[in-house]
């Protein structure tokens, strides 16, 4: 029941398929090899779950869902519940309640965020969909580890979690100067030191993502639609 509460067009934004983008440009070799220069693009969905932990934890949450607004926000829907949005980006409870981006929804806490994600999977999955917006949960797990597994489990490849806390899945470790530990299969995600990044920071850079995201939006026409006669 708690999934009927949320706006409509949320669920509407979530299956609507678009169209991939690239970003790629062309690039002059250097003229010698600086491996401590070349810094990999961020995925935020690099894995189905992945748990962060560390001093630098926090930081990197920040990041990852900065990246998926600003580099996938046209393909991807970022779910963070109102408490996270506070710890990351220092909102306040009545900032972006009724936000009209596509590419981000803040439900009330983890118990909503669940609920809605379990709901629009499982819809997805009895309808058949297969070309719509890639899920992002953000969160704390506050407990729900075995709720989270389980929706992993029904949904594989359906969503993608980011943990700030315990997990017993692949975990990166980032420690108080961006220094990441992590298996050699998601080291290769992140770059050799990730940067720091304060609430304020990213604050900014939440509304400047979903600034843009707005004006890339098009409005549905209001013109009434009149029969000619020829």
């Amino acid at each position: 029941m708690a999934a009927i509460c949320y706006p409509f067009r949320h669920r509407l934004y979530a299956a609507a398929g678009l169209p991939p983008f690239s970003t790629t440009g062309p690039a002059e070799p250097p003229p010698r090899a600086v491996p401590s220069s070349h810094q990999p693009d961020l995925d935020p969905f690099a894995a189905p779950a992945l748990g962060l932990t560390g001093p630098g934890a926090v930081a990197t949450a920040r990041i990852l869902a900065l990246s998926a607004l600003d580099e996938h926000g046209g393909k991807s829907l970022v779910v963070i519940p109102r408490p996270d949005t506070t710890s990351l980006f220092g909102l306040a409870e009545d900032e972006l309640l009724d936000d009209d981006t596509a590419g981000l929804f803040i439900p009330g806490n983890l118990d909503a965020a669940l609920a809605y994600l379990e709901t629009e999977l499982a819809i997805r999955e009895n309808t058949g969909v297969t070309q719509a917006r890639r899920l992002l949960l953000v969160a704390d797990p506050d407990g729900e580890t075995d709720r989270i597994k389980a929706l992993l489990d029904r949904h594989p490849g359906g969503v993608s979690v980011i943990l700030l806390g315990a997990w017993t899945g692949e975990q990166a470790s980032v420690d108080d100067e961006g220094l990441v530990d992590a298996s050699p299969a998601m080291a290769v995600s992140f770059p050799e030191r990730l940067p720091a990044m304060s609430r304020t920071e990213a604050r900014d850079r939440l509304f400047s993502a979903l600034v843009r995201q707005r004006q890339d939006q098009k409005p549905p026409s209001r013109r009434r639609s009149t029969s000619r006669r020829p």
